[in-house]
């Protein structure tokens, strides 16, 4: 018998595999990923053309810290500094335009927070 999370996990997988096959990070229009993990929220902008990782941000980034300050700040108030540092790093390399990728999960709490921290900082999606 598969686990409660083994199906979760199963079913996130399917899901993102679904999403990906209509987005596509080009050089023109590089793809933003979002992963979440139960205490961290990682994002990068992908140029799946080249293969290459652009800019990217996380929880664990010294940025980002910097942002939060010490302590007392949810999860959903870190993945909103995640999407604001990542798109004042993008912005900085000349990446205004990206498709967003939101990797299986539900456009709901961290996932919408971090596009619209990311919205508001000036990248368009």
């Amino acid at each position: 018998m598969k686990g409660r999370k083994s199906v979760r996990r199963t079913g996130r997988i399917r899901r993102r595999k679904r999403v990906r096959k209509k987005i596509v990070g080009g050089a023109e229009r590089p793809r933003l990923s979002v992963f979440r993990s139960l205490k961290h929220t990682y994002a990068q902008i992908i140029d799946d053309a080249e293969g290459v990782t652009l800019v990217s941000a996380s929880t664990l980034s010294d940025d980002v810290k910097k942002e939060l300050g010490n302590g007392g700040h949810t999860k959903t108030d870190a993945s909103k500094a995640v999407g604001k540092v990542l798109a004042q790093r993008a912005l900085d390399r000349g990446i205004k335009r990206i498709s967003f990728d939101r990797g299986g999960y539900l456009y709901h709490g961290r996932v919408r927070a971090l596009a619209d921290a990311a919205r508001e900082s000036g990248l368009e999606f």
